[in-house]
């Protein structure tokens, strides 16, 4: 193991936090304090060491091969949501890397994943999603059903040494959760549940899977994967990548945790930041909450005495009491409503807790190390009295496009782009970096965590 990889063996060293309040404090005075949900007390924390991460991991193909060959190939991922496949003979493309699977709900109850090559001569079987009768490969026209039986050879007389019942089409492992439908390649891998931990437990009382996709966006970046899910994983960039939030975000109070699997942090809205030598009034936070620049005049005026983390709460309630019910809706808590809490699935899924409906998946664009797929979902909640409503499907941007011309986003298209700005220039800057990677022991937990991870995967025999 070199300087620059994470020891297995976590060491325990004290928090170094920012002044200001900390998020169990801004909890104690929450509206609702008997309200707040226990997993937002739950603090889990340990040192993972301050070493500095390979630069190489960013740059180096071969560390994407060994990604490849280590991570990929036997890693739990997210490959679609049910409501991608929602009808029997349903078909999704899932690709990452150099490979192609093909998700399918081959009956109500059953969806099978998989590869994504014609048993013949290796064509892909199918290239977009759509509904399908069967698998029919479009170049000699071998077939199979969607369970993935053989059905059907060309020129049968020609293929004696072809047994039909050993013609399966090769299955990676199929798993759901939250409405999430992952896969493995590894016939041998821990189940699901063992990989996902006490994560289900964190999120039971905002179900993912009684919501509905009703956006989905993906955007290439000339980048690395990991530069572009990295910035996404901790508040630290605020300060200089978003300022117009410092009124309204407690970017340096923010709370980190982590266990198994999966970190979280947890940012407060409608409290200003640490870094700001003033106070801010309630109207201004509540105006940077809602991401009003200068030249825009006030999504709302709050009356006198309000505040806004709690008219940021009754919005909220407001909102969501026509699916969950007036009782229900009025029984949650500001920081339900309000805060940014948001999970980490390694290696890639960024599901987000309570209200805040966001989903976000990095990967590596086709086959490419210094390229990636940026992906924001919006999962809403519905009335589960009624059917679900149909997933949207993807809009791709291109590597110029803007995220603004995904009008679905809103507000958070405007903040992307100023993340957008930054991310190929660390890409061209890690070449000329003459040393590793360093990050904050505290503020980047998740980040010193998913290589925490990510050593432990890529060193496996």
């Amino acid at each position: 193991m070199t300087a620059t990889e994470h020891s297995s063996t976590a060491p325990s060293t004290p928090i170094a936090h920012s002044p200001g309040p900390s998020y169990q404090d801004l909890l104690d005075a929450d509206t609702r304090p008997e309200n707040v949900p226990v997993v937002l007390r739950w603090q889990r924390w340990e040192s993972l060491g301050d070493a500095d991460i390979a630069r190489s991991r960013y740059t180096s193909r071969e560390f994407h091969e060994l990604e490849k060959e280590k991570l990929w190939s036997h890693v739990w991922q997210m490959a679609c949501r049910e409501e991608d496949v929602p009808e029997v003979g349903d078909t999704l493309v899932y690709d990452i890397a150099d490979l192609s699977f093909l998700i399918v709900r081959s009956a109500p109850d059953r969806i099978q994943a998989f590869y994504n090559a014609c048993l013949h001569r290796g064509r892909q079987l199918r290239e977009t999603d759509g509904n399908a009768h069967d698998l029919r490969c479009a170049f000699h026209g071998y077939c199979w059903n969607l369970d993935g039986s053989l059905k059907q050879i060309p020129c049968e007389w020609d293929f004696p040494h072809v047994k039909k019942d050993e013609w399966g089409l090769p299955e990676a492992q199929v798993g759901t959760w939250g409405g999430f439908v992952f896969i493995n390649p590894d016939p041998n891998a821990d189940s699901l549940e063992s990989f996902l931990g006490e994560l289900p437990e964190h999120l039971a009382k905002w179900p993912l899977e009684q919501r509905y996709k009703m956006a989905h966006v993906a955007k290439i970046f000339p980048t690395n994967w990991k530069v572009v899910q990295e910035a996404f994983m901790e508040a630290f960039h605020v300060v200089a990548t978003h300022p117009q939030l410092l009124a309204s975000i407690g970017d340096a109070n923010t709370q980190y945790d982590w266990s198994g699997n999966f970190s979280r942090a947890i940012t407060p809205n409608g409290t200003p930041s640490p870094h700001l030598n003033f106070v801010p009034t309630q109207q201004e936070m509540f105006d940077s909450m809602s991401d009003r620049r200068l030249d825009e005049p006030p999504f709302v005026v709050l009356a006198e005495g309000q505040t806004a983390r709690a008219f940021s709460g009754e919005g909220g309630r407001k909102r969501y009491a026509a699916v969950l019910g007036d009782e229900s809706a009025e029984q949650l808590s500001d920081a339900e409503l309000s805060d940014s809490i948001y999970y980490t699935l390694f290696p890639n899924l960024h599901p987000w807790g309570a209200y805040n409906r966001i989903v976000y998946r990095f990967r590596p664009y086709e086959d490419r190390h210094d390229m990636s797929i940026m992906e924001c979902m919006f999962l809403e909640p519905y009335d589960t009295s009624k059917p679900k409503p149909p997933a949207v499907p993807i809009h791709w941007l291109g590597v110029d496009d803007d995220w603004t011309d995904a009008e679905e986003l809103g507000m958070l298209a405007r903040v992307f782009n100023q993340d957008s700005f930054n991310l190929p220039k660390v890409q061209k800057g890690l070449p000329s970096l003459r040393k590793d990677i360093t990050l904050a022991n505290y503020q980047e937990t998740k980040i010193r965590h998913f290589h925490w991870l990510l050593g432990q995967w890529t060193s496996r025999d």
